[in-house]
C-alpha cells in the first residue's frame, strides 16, 4: 500500500497543472466571462483542498459571490445610440451633421435620385449617379454636373476629411475607341470627378485617392435596367476626419 502513495502527489500535481492552464486560457480570453468564472471557481475550489489550503490570513470576502440566478456570461447589449456614438467617434465623422449639410446644399439632386447618401463602416458614401453626371459610355461631365459637384465640395471643404473617389459600372460589356472595358470607363469617370475636386474646388490633393472597380462592386442586381442604373455611379467615400499632415495647408 505504501508503494502507491506517490499516486496522491501525482494526482495533486495534475490537478494544479490543469488549473494553471485554465487560468492561462482565461487570461488570454478576457472578454469571455464564462471562462473567467470557470477559472475563478477552480482556483477558489483548490485553495480549500489539502495540501493547498487557504492561508487563514486571507479574507474570505476576496472570494466572488455568485448567486444561482446571476448571469455569468453575456454582458448587457448596448443600445443603438451608444453604437452610433462609438461609430462616429471611431471614424471621426459626425454623420448626421454632414448629412444635414449636404441635404441643404444638394436637396434637389437628392430628391430626384441623382445623388444618394448612406453610412458605411468606413464613414460616409455620397453616390453620384450616371444619370446626372455622365452620358452613357462617356467619362466627360455633363453640362450642369460641375455645379452639383462644387456644392458637395464646399461642404466637404469645411472638414478635414480623407476622400476616396470610386468609379463603378454595370456588367454590360463595353468596347469603344476610348474604353476597352468597364474597368477603364469607371476609372476614367472617377478621375474626371477627382480632377474637378482638385483643380476647380480646391480640395487638398494629399487627402484624395482614386479607385476604379468596374462592375465588380454592384449595389443592385444587374439583371434588370433599374439595378444597372444604380450600379453606374461614382462614389465619394468620406473616409475620416484627420489632423492636417505636416506641410499641408
Amino acid at each position: 500500500m505504501g508503494r502507491d502513495r506517490w499516486m496522491v502527489s501525482y494526482a495533486d500535481f495534475i490537478t494544479v497543472l490543469f488549473a494553471f492552464f485554465v487560468v492561462l486560457f482565461a487570461s488570454l480570453r478576457k472578454e469571455d466571462h464564462s471562462v473567467k468564472n470557470l477559472s475563478n471557481a477552480i482556483h477558489y475550489g483548490l485553495v480549500d483542498l489539502e495540501p493547498f489550503s487557504r492561508d487563514e490570513t486571507t479574507p474570505v470576502t476576496m472570494r466572488p459571490q455568485v448567486r444561482a440566478d446571476q448571469p455569468t456570461s453575456t454582458p448587457p447589449i448596448e443600445d443603438n445610440a451608444v453604437h452610433k456614438s462609438a461609430k462616429t467617434e471611431a471614424t471621426g465623422i459626425d454623420i448626421e451633421a454632414l448629412r444635414r449639410q449636404l441635404e441643404a446644399a444638394i436637396g434637389e439632386e437628392l430628391r430626384d435620385g441623382q445623388v444618394t447618401m448612406n453610412a458605411s463602416p468606413e464613414g460616409f458614401v455620397i453616390s453620384l449617379k450616371e444619370l446626372g453626371f455622365f452620358a452613357s459610355g462617356q467619362a466627360v461631365l455633363r453640362p450642369g454636373a460641375a455645379r452639383k459637384i462644387e456644392a458637395i465640395a464646399k461642404v466637404l471643404a469645411q472638414h478635414g476629411f480623407y476622400l476616396r473617389v470610386e468609379g463603378h459600372s454595370d456588367d454590360q460589356p463595353i468596347h469603344t475607341t476610348q474604353f476597352d472595358s468597364n474597368w477603364q470607363l469607371s476609372t476614367a469617370r472617377a478621375m474626371a470627378v477627382l480632377m474637378f475636386l482638385i483643380n476647380e474646388s480646391g480640395l487638398n490633393p494629399r487627402k484624395i485617392s482614386l479607385a476604379g472597380y468596374g462592375e465588380y462592386r454592384p449595389i443592385a442586381d444587374n439583371a434588370n435596367a433599374e439595378g444597372r442604373k444604380m450600379n453606374r455611379r461614382v462614389d465619394l467615400v468620406v473616409v475620416a476626419k484627420v489632423h492636417p499632415m505636416p506641410g499641408s495647408h
